[in-house]
């Protein structure tokens, strides 16, 4: 399967790759971690060291610099409507020997998943609300990241009735 998947993408899959990667999913770039393992960027999202893949929508923050590349992974905290309420993960730090394509295929990938954004303040604080692009499904999701003390019934209240109108809107096209 593997030797199938390089003649088509022209990307290998690492030997040591822990993951099984979905049909249709191929390998865009990858870099070996110093800790060990391999961070490999696929069509569907970026594959951490281990068996485990986040979705490119799931990314809130990726930076580059010195040879490492701090993540921040984000969970989906709550609902809101058809708006996901998003709670960032603690930063992690992944340190590479050489990281070839990876840091631009990551920076292409997430950016390209975001079809908008709009900071709104709010009591307490504020939050960003990001329209983004779920790789493998069709359609938008509509993603609220609230600041840390924002008052969580108002970035409900607020998210509710944007997931409504954004709906609204979709209808409308679409007639």
């Amino acid at each position: 399967m593997r030797k199938f998947v390089t003649r088509l993408t022209g990307r290998q899959v690492p030997d040591d790759f822990e993951g099984t990667l979905d049909e249709g999913e191929y390998v865009l770039a990858s870099a070996e971690v110093k800790s060990g393992g391999h961070m490999v960027a696929t069509s569907l999202g970026l594959w951490l060291p281990g068996s485990r893949r986040v979705g490119w929508h799931m990314i809130s923050k990726a930076t580059w610099g010195g040879g490492a590349l701090v993540l921040i992974e984000a969970t989906e905290a709550s609902r809101a409507g058809d708006a996901v309420v998003l709670a960032d993960m603690p930063p992690v730090r992944f340190v590479f020997e050489q990281s070839g394509k990876l840091p631009d295929t990551i920076h292409d990938r997430v950016t390209k998943s975001i079809t908008s954004r709009h900071r709104q303040e709010l009591p307490g604080g504020g939050a960003w609300f990001v329209q983004r692009k779920v790789p493998g499904q069709d359609g938008i999701v509509l993603q609220v990241r609230p600041d840390k003390g924002t008052d969580a019934d108002e970035v409900r209240r607020v998210a509710e009735e944007v997931a409504a109108k954004l709906s609204l809107m979709r209808t409308d096209l679409q007639q």
